[in-house]
């Protein structure tokens, strides 16, 4: 026993010297994976809290105070929300056995409607609390049991990002009918449709662009609280802690951007492929930068509802995350708002824009945490009241707003 271990101590200290000097030979083609998080640094908590997939008891009390006394700029957004099509009380689901969705939803057999239903849940849920009026619990239900009383299975190449989508709106809204509302016969039916037809499809991840796999460990971590499942919750932290230094370079990080585990990312032209062709990598760059602000709002927006839920759960990776997060959300935020691209960065042209996702992150990091974030805060506060993406964003100027809960 004591030679073999003095054996492998030798031998591992030998790999160790002769990586480092390949390193020190070629540093510009060094990769540097993340490494594989331990798997003894659980992250679920002992007893999960509920509600507590992005918002809180204690957030939506905040809300609903704010919304009743008619201050801004809550009741603005809550009037946003009641007047869009998602908190209609005549809604009809439109579930299907299997939602098949191709690239960019082409075909689209169920995604549009399965991804709306699910953002209607949780509008309706939101309405139930803040109103405290029993017909909007009773329609989210509605459309939750539709829902689990017919779905099987998602196909077709854009099945994991769809379910990813799909599987984060759902328990947002599960978790407050459940959990505030008394009366939800077929919430056991509903998780079994999480455990069955959505975690199988999210939990292992994804080595596609970063928004896709951010997309399903966002529904992973959802999804694991509602079934308060504990090894489905660790391993989607484990994957959230791999990918977030992958998807947001910091120059901390060396010449290159780190890379998830199992991404096959081995080379530096691999790397700079996968980043969409960029070579010159600055704080707060995303992987999906120069593909467009859209899909960067994307990947941004998972990692800001994964921090938010994992804070609730007792367990805060905000500040392993916050200096990439901040760089990002000021980065995208200065050039949304105008300023000139450098040639140096995209070519000197950046598409699309963010979309509605900066309040939670922003809320987090400074409001709570109290990081300067000037770009950041001039384009949230401009684009008050956020809505909905139509996609898995809703309603986050209401929900989060200068939430100090």
């Amino acid at each position: 026993m004591r030679t073999g271990t003095i054996a492998r101590g030798l031998g591992l200290a030998s790999a160790l010297a002769a990586l480092i000097t390949g390193l020190s030979m070629n540093p510009a083609s060094a990769v540097r994976a993340v490494p594989e998080p331990a798997p003894a640094a659980a992250a679920a908590p002992a007893a999960f809290t509920h509600p507590g997939v992005l918002v809180s008891r204690p957030q939506l009390d905040f809300v609903r105070a704010k919304v009743q006394a008619g201050a801004q700029p809550w009741k603005g957004a809550y009037d946003q929300m009641m007047g869009s099509k998602y908190a209609s009380l005549t809604r009809t689901a439109k579930p299907r056995a299997v939602v098949e969705c191709g690239s960019y939803s082409n075909p689209n057999y169920g995604c549009t409607d399965e991804r709306e239903d699910a953002i209607a849940a949780y509008t309706l849920s939101l309405a139930w609390y803040i109103t405290q009026d029993s017909r909007y619990a009773a329609k989210a239900i509605e459309l939750m049991d539709a829902w689990s009383a017919v779905i099987k299975d998602h196909t077709n190449s854009n099945a994991p990002l769809q379910t990813g989508w799909a599987g984060s709106s759902w328990p947002k809204a599960a978790e407050i009918i459940k959990y505030t509302y008394s009366g939800w016969p077929n919430a056991g039916r509903f998780a079994t449709m999480l455990r069955d037809v959505y975690l199988p499809k999210v939990i292992n991840g994804s080595n596609s662009n970063g928004n896709w796999e951010l997309s399903m460990t966002e529904a992973a971590i959802g999804i694991s609280v509602f079934l308060e499942d504990r090894a489905s919750y660790d391993k989607a932290v484990a994957k959230f802690r791999g990918r977030v230094p992958a998807y947001i370079y910091l120059t901390s990080d060396g010449a290159l951007p780190k890379t998830a585990p199992g991404s096959g990312l081995d080379t530096r032209d691999k790397i700079i492929n996968y980043w969409q062709g960029q070579s010159v990598f600055m704080d707060g760059l995303s992987q999906e930068t120069c593909r467009d602000l859209t899909h960067t709002g994307y990947g941004l927006s998972a990692i800001s509802h994964i921090a938010e839920t994992s804070r609730i759960q007792g367990q805060d990776l905000y500040p392993e995350i916050a200096d990439r997060l901040r760089h990002a959300l000021g980065l995208h935020a200065k050039y949304q708002l105008g300023a000139a691209v450098p040639s140096s960065l995209c070519g000197g042209s950046l598409k699309d824009n963010l979309g509605p996702v900066t309040e939670v992150g922003f809320n987090a990091l400074h409001n709570r945490m109290g990081i300067a974030m000037t770009n950041t805060q001039t384009l949230t506060e401009q684009r008050r009241p956020a809505g909905t993406d139509n996609l898995f964003v809703a309603w986050e100027t209401l929900t989060h707003a200068n939430n100090p809960n």
